[in-house]
């Protein structure tokens, strides 16, 4: 008897922390992405993505992440913070993606709205 509670406690705290995880938790992902901004003078003259950390991701959802990354570096650019003299910034952000979203990023959709955009101008 006092085995069977034992076993039926752990088993409850196991399902208790599965059932703890927030709801964006469950149903998305977090990548990682390396970006820098070169400064000369205290103006940013170039940005680039230099790695996106998703092994199961494709090569277009990489690509599609990198300039995610590249947008929000760029709007991020003039910030005082992050404005050098000279150098380069080094710049890591996290995206969050639902899984749903990101299954969805293939390039056969893509290809199929550019083809609806320029047959409608």
């Amino acid at each position: 008897m006092r085995y069977a509670l034992t076993i039926l406690i752990i088993n409850l705290f196991c399902f208790n922390r599965v059932q703890s995880q927030v709801g964006y938790q469950k149903d998305s992902l977090q990548i990682k992405v390396y970006a820098a901004i070169d400064y000369v003078d205290s103006h940013p003259s170039e940005i680039k993505v230099k790695k996106v950390f998703c092994d199961y991701c494709s090569e277009f959802q990489i690509e599609k992440l990198s300039e995610e990354a590249y947008r929000r570096t760029f709007l991020i650019r003039n910030d005082k913070n992050v404005r050098l003299t000279n150098g380069t910034f080094k710049h890591a952000l996290y995206i969050r993606v639902s899984k749903k979203d990101l299954a969805g990023l293939k390039r056969e959709n893509f290809d199929i709205e550019e083809e609806d955009i320029n047959t409608n101008n």
